[in-house]
């Protein structure tokens, strides 16, 4: 097999999650904006997710959040997806929007409250179970506003406590994701700060614990694929939420801040070994005043692009100007594969797929944001209140 045949088919196997949040309605903290055409229930979402897969041809599956995603039957949900040409991906838990967390989840001083954390999120294991998920992805608000507001090690102890029963439930083929971020909403300490937290937890879970790098949840000027490069070669990078950020906040696409880091990240994933289906690649994004599907089908591409610049990169001459101290031919190599425009080459993986070449245009062709805009009048459109 040539070189590029070997790039073809590596890029044929990619699989982009998409989010069911990134479907409804969204906004920032001040508003949330309203579509119309969005989705009212978690079947509409999957109806919106098939159809970014239909286009992409990259996007087989799709997370759910509970209880944004609750349904009374979640094998008659799943067989939806099935039906649609996608599957039911990682569940992810809430334990930020109910009153009882305002001092925490699984980290809360009173047991009471941890109890109703942890039940909720052996529930998500359950809805594993039902929808034949293999990922049970965890995040967690918990943190404090001000010194001496709790006790920093008791904190850490509960966390433990709680993710141990939980990944005591988990069967056969499911894993527990473990996310982490800087800051937001606490101010002064967050009990899942970083990925060295989030790694000292899962080694002392064991094996079907990893780590989800969320691309958003970095200090300004962290280096990302450090941390990619790490947890491959330790074993532990179980997936990614893609998106980006400007300034403090997150879920902008991935790839609309940083283009170059992304394509960074990217190349740590293909020469660690973690272009596999054991690294989940997921989007983590809301988009509050872009049309939904096209943003989604756009963030698809954009980490479609980014991975055929990595893979495009000329690793025997890295290696060997790496070997050679070459600091200038060594980036030299890494730029050359970066600065290079794969869209002639997606476009043909696309057509050899048989797929239109142009995910966006045949979407706009397709007629289904008229059809959705005509179909979803009534009921209750689906989002999060800020």
């Amino acid at each position: 097999m040539t070189e590029l045949a070997a790039v073809k088919a590596a890029l044929k196997t990619q699989a982009v999650e998409t989010p069911s949040w990134a479907y409804g309605n969204s906004g920032t903290r001040f508003k949330v904006f309203t579509q119309a055409g969005v989705p009212r229930t978690p079947f509409e979402k999957l109806d919106d997710a098939a159809k970014v897969h239909e286009f992409t041809g990259v996007a087989p599956t799709v997370a759910l959040h509970i209880p944004w995603d609750r349904v009374d039957d979640y094998a008659a949900l799943a067989g939806h997806a099935e039906e649609r040409g996608v599957r039911v991906g990682a569940i992810n838990s809430n334990t930020f929007q109910d009153d009882a967390y305002k001092l925490g989840s699984v980290c809360h001083p009173d047991a009471a409250v941890r109890r109703k954390a942890v039940d909720h999120l052996l529930e998500c294991v359950d809805i594993m179970d039902a929808t034949g998920s293999r990922d049970l992805k965890l995040w967690f608000a918990d943190g404090t506003n001000y010194p001496g507001q709790d006790d920093i090690r008791a904190r850490q102890d509960r966390l433990a406590e709680a993710l141990a029963e939980v990944y005591g439930r988990l069967g056969d083929g499911q894993r527990m994701l473990l996310e982490y971020k800087l800051f937001e909403p606490s101010f002064y300490t967050t009990d899942v700060p970083d990925w060295g937290t989030a790694y000292a937890h899962c080694l002392t879970l064991g094996p079907k614990a990893q780590v989800v790098v969320d691309t958003g949840h970095h200090a300004p000027g962290t280096n990302i694929e450090f941390i990619v490069a790490t947890l491959l070669r330790a074993g532990r990078l179980g997936g990614f939420d893609f998106n980006s950020r400007f300034y403090a906040d997150d879920d902008l696409m991935v790839g609309a801040a940083d283009p170059f880091q992304l394509f960074r990240i990217m190349y740590e994933v293909v020469r660690g070994g973690g272009f596999t289906p054991g690294v989940a690649f997921m989007l983590d994004q809301c988009h509050n005043i872009e049309a939904k599907i096209p943003a989604i089908i756009r963030s698809v591409m954009n980490v479609q692009e980014a991975t055929a610049k990595a893979l495009l990169v000329d690793r025997e001459a890295l290696a060997a100007a790496q070997r050679a101290g070459d600091v200038l031919e060594a980036n030299a190599v890494l730029m050359d594969a970066y600065d290079t425009d794969v869209r002639p080459l997606l476009r043909e993986v696309r057509e050899e797929m048989g797929l239109d070449p142009d995910p966006l245009a045949a979407y706009r062709r397709s007629g289904w944001a008229e059809k959705i805009v005509a179909e979803r009048v009534g009921g209750r459109q689906a989002g999060w209140g800020a």
